[in-house]
């Protein structure tokens, strides 16, 4: 019994490589806006099966490809406005460096019309596509036929379905859901848990700075002085403690509720926003050098102060704020940039921000007031302090230019190319370190005989990450930070700074090359975009191919080919014992109208490059996903099941000598 459910797991297994996927169904309505006007809605409502994602209309340029409605024009109807979409879910996507929505479960679209005579028959359709946490699908086509009106307000409509992966860029597959944040649950709650782990180191970096840190001993010896017994003092140093989370918390609630988790969701993909907050950070950046101070009126200080005169709960809660006042001018720029990055996830992630941030801040004080010989361990305060909030300058002025960057990128610029940043950052980290060794002194610094051990240190890890990013010049990843620079793509060129391949020899090393095939960079893999001159090298040169499925705009696609490729066995396998063939079905160019045909499958017109490959990899292998490997002999037979996206490259070697043995045997 055993090995015949093993049997069964297996055949189910096996089949889901060579799965047709047709994971969304739609449905269309029309309704009456009013009795007195002409005007009626028309409603598009997409079921979607669980764990895929349906992409919204408006997507950024450079990203995938968005759901798009069109309507057969004619006298008896016009459109009012654009077709209106539900709210649905954003996420950050960290390869496309943009934010981008889609819907999951269901999706509904509505379109306003008003009605030029009695009755209108209006023929529409919606191109879109759909991707799971693995793979993606080319686009379908599906048709409505909607009669206005119908002796009702809810007609039929006559939806036809093909699944004919016309002209096509492949959806953007945001693979993994922690990283990306595809499935919602999981990526909330990752996300919200990272918000609240990085608002609390924020917190004690906070702690470390010229105008909290010597405030914990004052408030401290306080409460434990004022009060009549040691527990109450205790109590009361929780209290104070406690006001702070409440006062930072309620900040974080404002802002969420002022602003909204929409308005700061558009707020953060901006344009405008992202070079605001770039000077902003920059102007933080240099009061952290001290160049000036900023601060809250005086007048605020003076009000809450004479408040904590008091006495009881609400004496100390003034005392808090009073603290939150007039240490911002070393917490606001932390704050400012902390509330920034949260809003970008939206919802709550303001006050899980500020949550970590204040409890970060809080804690010392109550901790201390439990534990008072501790006091005797915390360093005295002087120059040190200083240097902790010159260093989270210079960390400001480093973010300040990932917004920037964001800005250049939306706007195609140009100006802020990888290289450009990388040698800013290099720059700045440099500068950094040179700070730290002592070399360089801004307006408040102690006079400075000698380094701290702790300092040269921290100067050392500066200095080395600060060599680290130099290779970037020259086209290194740089994973260690890829969530910073603009991608590899957004670069001078793709073999790096001062890299003169292409230029120099590139013709005479192309002149080599078989007749179909280049050289993809960075690695110089040996490829073919066309199945037939393939199919004829391999055999030629005895060797087996590999079939890659793939799309322009297919992220899972980039990542085995930035993470998985390049690894050094996988690397060799792919330059040295396969023929690569790569075949992009979002490839738009027309075939020749000799080659066009009708699709056995869908029963369309194949009208291009694209087009073709999709149905290909429908008709011979049944599966319209990518990314898609398979790996053949000359003949054209299979070596071993496809693949997928495989992530892992220990379990991707596997797949390929699987099937090189295959083809040996």
């Amino acid at each position: 019994m055993k090995n015949f459910i093993l049997i069964i797991f297996l055949l189910f297994s096996l089949q889901g490589f060579s799965q047709i996927y047709d994971p969304v169904e739609w449905s269309a309505s029309v309704e009456k806006v009013s009795e007195s006007e002409n005007e009626y809605l028309l409603i598009f409502s997409a079921e979607i099966e669980a764990g895929w994602h349906l992409y919204a209309q408006d997507v950024p340029e450079n990203g995938p490809i968005p759901t798009t409605f069109s309507y057969e024009k004619n006298d008896n109807y016009e459109l009012l406005g654009e077709t209106e979409e539900e709210e649905g879910i954003t996420v950050d996507d960290p390869v496309f460096e943009m934010r981008i929505k889609y819907f999951e479960d269901k999706a509904s679209f509505q379109q306003r019309i008003v009605l030029l005579k009695e009755a209108a028959i209006i023929n529409a359709s919606v191109e879109f596509m759909v991707c799971d946490d693995e793979r993606c699908l080319p686009p379908s086509l599906e048709e409505f036929t909607l009669t206005v009106p119908a002796g009702g307000i809810n007609p039929s409509a006559d939806p036809s379905i093909f699944n004919d992966n016309v002209d096509l860029e492949e959806p953007v597959d945001i693979s993994n859901e922690v990283e990306t944040g595809i499935t919602s649950a999981k990526e909330n709650k990752n996300g919200l848990w990272s918000i609240f782990f990085i608002a609390f180191l924020s917190g004690f970096a906070a702690l470390l700075t010229p105008c909290v840190f010597p405030m914990i001993p004052m408030t401290v010896s306080y409460f434990t002085k004022q009060s009549k017994t040691r527990a109450k003092g205790i109590r009361n140093a929780i209290i104070y403690g406690i006001s702070i989370v409440v006062i930072y918390v309620l900040l974080g609630t404002a802002v969420t509720a002022i602003f909204g988790a929409d308005s700061l969701n558009a707020l953060a993909t901006n344009v405008w926003f992202n070079l605001i907050f770039f000077a902003i950070l920059v102007i933080f950046a240099i009061s952290f050098f001290g160049a000036f101070d900023i601060m809250l009126p005086n007048s605020w200080a003076n009000k809450v102060d004479s408040q904590a005169d008091r006495g009881g709960i609400i004496g100390i809660f003034f005392m808090a704020l009073a603290l939150a006042i007039v240490s911002f001018s070393c917490t606001g720029p932390i704050v400012g940039t902390l509330l920034v990055q949260a809003a970008s996830k939206g919802g709550i992630a303001p006050i899980v921000g500020m949550l970590g941030f204040s409890l970060a801040i809080a804690l010392p004080f109550a901790l201390f007031a439990a534990f008072p010989g501790w006091m005797n361990t915390l360093p005295k305060s002087g120059g040190w302090l200083n240097t902790v909030k010159v260093f989270l300058g210079f960390l400001e002025l480093a973010l300040a230019f990932k917004f920037l960057s964001q800005a250049d990128l939306v706007l195609q610029l140009h100006l802020l190319e990888r290289e450009v940043f990388i040698a800013i950052w290099i720059a700045i980290f440099g500068t950094l370190a040179l700070y730290l060794f002592g070399k360089i002194k801004l307006p408040h610094d102690s006079p400075l005989e000698s380094i701290s051990v702790g300092r040269l240190i921290m100067g050392l890890l500066v200095l080395t990450f600060t060599i680290y990013l130099i290779p970037g010049l020259w086209g290194a990843p740089l994973n260690f930070i890829s969530a910073f620079p603009p991608p590899l793509e957004y670069s001078e060129s793709p073999y790096g700074v001062g890299y003169t391949k292409n230029v120099a020899s590139g013709t005479a090393a192309n002149a080599k090359l078989p007749e179909g095939a280049h050289l993809m960079p960075p690695h110089d893999i040996l490829v073919f975009n066309d199945f037939e001159r393939g199919l004829e090298y391999a055999e030629e040169v005895g060797k087996p191919v590999m079939l890659d499925f793939t799309g322009w705009a297919c992220v899972n696609c980039r990542k085995m080919e930035q993470n998985v490729w390049p690894k050094q066995r996988i690397l060799d396998i792919l330059k040295n014992d396969i023929v690569l063939i790569s075949l992009y079905v979002d490839d738009k160019r027309d075939l020749p109208e000799e080659d066009t045909y009708t699709s056995e499958i869908t029963g369309k017109e194949i009208t291009t490059v694209g087009q073709k490959w999709s149905d290909f990899q429908i008709s011979r292998f049944e599966a319209n996903a990518q990314p898609f490997y398979v790996l053949l002999d000359a003949s054209g037979e299979k070596l071993n099941e496809p693949a997928a996206y495989t992530p892992d490259p220990d379990e991707y070697y596997q797949w390929l000598q699987e099937g090189i043995s295959a083809y040996k045997d």
